[in-house]
């Protein structure tokens, strides 16, 4: 197939585009506020950088056809699988580091530091889009059986890197293969019912979870302390009483501050008043709100449902359910990251460091997100346009 240049959808440039401009600008706007230990770092310019390499990467997509991602589907899950396996064993020791207790990056001399995380999010959207498609090739008539072989197979295919993930620790990055797993089980084929069971099994032992938290609080909390979880369990009670845990609770608080003194206008800019943690990257969304209020804030919002509502409709008009996994999976991807980076900002949801897709300062997510867009427009531009559909 090759690329119609009437097909390459612009709204979507346009959405990123902006929402570029704006990540841009936002952190031009905190940078001097960020604690001295930051300074003279010039974030924005490392983000321009970011953005025009993402930029090229899109171009360089466009040139190939996207139904050879198939080809390399399993060379790509496994540099992924090595990538995390690396961080797991501390290897190679000088490369491996450590952020705020997460062993979740490697750091290079010039190049900077590479999360493998954020690029498992694309790799592991390609390759459950290529099982799925090949396992409904294969068995057309859908049974039990089938639909559960499928699922096993998603599974054992998702398992293994959200467990790594999980023990760096980042709950954020286990909570978007999830997400992303959970979008592509549902237009997999698989049987609605077997869906709903697993559904209900999986609020059974939530609810298991918290009944046993309530029945037998201090023996939950003693687990949760000694395992890799105590960085998790820090953030939930932070997130449940922020005031009576102050320590794990106090960026919470001050991104409610920052967030309401912006009232409907906000301050203007480069009137910040309040200090929030991580700024520049995870709750860049204080910074916008502060400065801009309600209004502004309502604005990005808007820019984010357009980009959603967007790939939906690709995913949709798309004629290859190869193509239509791929952007299904990219939906799940963007929607939970938007939603819960947002959420855990107005204290919806639990803090879990994840960055506001395309507005938070980072190399490895910013080339990630521009990276799984490049596919999108990829696979739009080649989707036939029929007269009469």
């Amino acid at each position: 197939m090759n690329t119609n240049k009437n097909n390459i959808d612009y709204t979507l440039i346009s959405i990123i585009l902006l929402l570029g401009i704006v990540s841009v600008f936002t952190i031009y706007t905190v940078e001097p506020t960020l604690p001295a230990t930051l300074a003279d770092q010039n974030f924005y310019q490392k983000q321009i950088i970011w953005y025009v390499g993402g930029g090229l990467i899109i171009a360089l997509l466009m040139q190939i056809d996207y139904d050879r991602f198939r080809q390399l589907t399993w060379i790509l899950y496994g540099i992924g699988m090595v990538m995390l396996l690396m961080l797991f064993f501390g290897f190679p020791p000088g490369i491996v580091h450590e952020v705020n207790n997460a062993v979740s990056w490697f750091k290079f001399p010039v190049l900077g530091t590479l999360q493998p995380a954020e690029f498992m999010k694309v790799i592991l959207i390609l390759t459950l889009a290529h099982v799925m498609y090949f396992h409904n090739q294969k068995y057309i008539k859908p049974t039990v059986k089938n639909d559960l072989w499928l699922l096993c197979k998603i599974l054992l295919l998702s398992l293994p890197p959200m467990g790594l993930i999980a023990v760096q620790p980042d709950l954020g990055g286990l909570l978007v293969l999830a997400a992303i797993t959970g979008a592509m089980i549902l237009v997999s084929g698989i049987r609605w019912s077997l869906i709903l069971s697993i559904i209900l099994i999986a609020l059974g032992g939530i609810g298991l979870i918290v009944a046993a938290y309530f029945l037998f609080p201090d023996s939950i909390a003693v687990f949760l302390e000694e395992t890799v979880f105590k960085h998790v369990s820090s953030r939930f009670y932070g997130w449940l009483s922020p005031e009576q845990y102050s320590e794990s609770g106090y960026q919470l608080i001050r991104a409610m501050m920052a967030i309401g003194s912006g009232q409907l206008f906000g301050k203007g800019i480069e009137v910040m008043q309040v200090s929030v943690p991580e700024r520049h990257t995870d709750m860049i969304f204080t910074a916008i709100a502060e400065q801009f209020g309600f209004i502004g804030s309502s604005i990005v919002v808007t820019l984010f449902f357009l980009l959603l509502y967007r790939l939906i409709y690709i995913a949709i008009q798309s004629n290859d359910s190869y193509a239509s996994y791929i952007v299904t999976g990219t939906v799940g991807m963007f929607a939970y990251q938007i939603f819960q980076n947002i959420g855990m900002s107005i204290q919806l949801l639990p803090i879990t460091g994840l960055p506001l897709p395309f507005l938070s300062y980072g190399g490895s997510s910013t080339l990630t997100y521009l990276l799984a867009i490049g596919i999108v427009l990829n696979i739009h531009s080649r989707t036939k346009k029929y007269m009469f559909e």
